[in-house]
């Protein structure tokens, strides 16, 4: 098939889209960066593209709440063509900015309405953190196939507190296997902060719809695709891969054996 056609989707504040895109070029994908207003406007379609990248950085400067103002715009001028690129099969990850935006337009953890029922909030720790963290791979997901159980990858938020409508929900989460990656120790146990640098609900870094095929989280997997990237790993020398690696390759190759 011709290669895997990924639209990294673009706003005024969104400042990760270049590295996310990098990520799923060296991974074989056809990263194109796009402006939601060239799909409002229609010179794009959503459907030329097999996944969507929604990344990092602070979209509409965090107007109201973190990704609210760009959530809205997906729900509101561009929900057909979601409802539709979801139904074909295809995917879609959200990393920082992006989760926010998943989870505040309704697209995660997922339901027929697109009503919100979780929100990502401002941190306990009352501070913008930015830091590396440990996470536990723990779900089912078409975005984590064949990873380590225990990953490392960076923060950078100032509202990450995953929380949820009530507690039917994480129950939920939960049963479905769509608690995808928490934040761990080194070991993989539980704890406190800054292990878990926000203090998220049940140590939730990333959740998926129930699918597997819509992933949100937190950390920043584009931000540690090499190893020369780890501040303890550090190995310039072989040219090992970073943990966020796979995660674009997991993308790029489901695409390919699916669609």
């Amino acid at each position: 098939m011709k290669k895997v056609k990924v639209c990294v989707l673009r706003t005024a504040g969104i400042n990760c889209d270049q590295e996310t895109a990098f990520a799923f070029s060296k991974v074989g994908g056809q990263a194109e960066l796009v402006h939601i207003n060239d799909f409002i406007r229609q010179k794009n379609s959503l459907s030329d593209y097999q996944i969507l990248a929604l990344p990092g950085g602070f979209s509409y400067g965090d107007d109201i709440a973190s990704g609210k103002v760009f959530a809205n715009e997906l729900k509101y001028k561009l929900e057909e063509e979601l409802r539709k690129f979801i139904a074909d099969g295809k995917l879609i990850i959200g990393i920082c900015n992006g989760f926010q935006v998943l989870v505040k337009s309704g697209l995660l953890p997922g339901n027929n309405n697109l009503e919100q029922e979780a929100s990502l909030i401002i941190n306990d720790s009352g501070k913008f953190e930015d830091r590396w963290v440990y996470l536990k791979n723990s779900g089912k997901s078409a975005w984590t196939k064949d990873m380590p159980e225990i990953i490392y990858l960076p923060v950078a938020h100032g509202e990450g507190k995953f929380v949820v409508k009530d507690r039917s929900l994480l129950n939920r989460l939960k049963a479905n296997k769509q608690v995808i990656f928490r934040y761990c120790s080194e070991q993989g146990k539980p704890g406190g902060y800054p292990g878990n640098p926000n203090g998220s609900l049940d140590d939730i870094a990333g959740i998926s719809d129930a699918t597997g095929r819509i992933l949100g989280l937190m950390p920043h997997p584009e931000r540690h695709i090499a190893s020369i990237q780890h501040p303890r790993r550090f190995s310039a020398r072989n040219g090992q891969a970073g943990d966020g690696l796979r995660i674009f390759k997991n993308g790029v190759e489901y695409i390919k054996k699916h669609l």
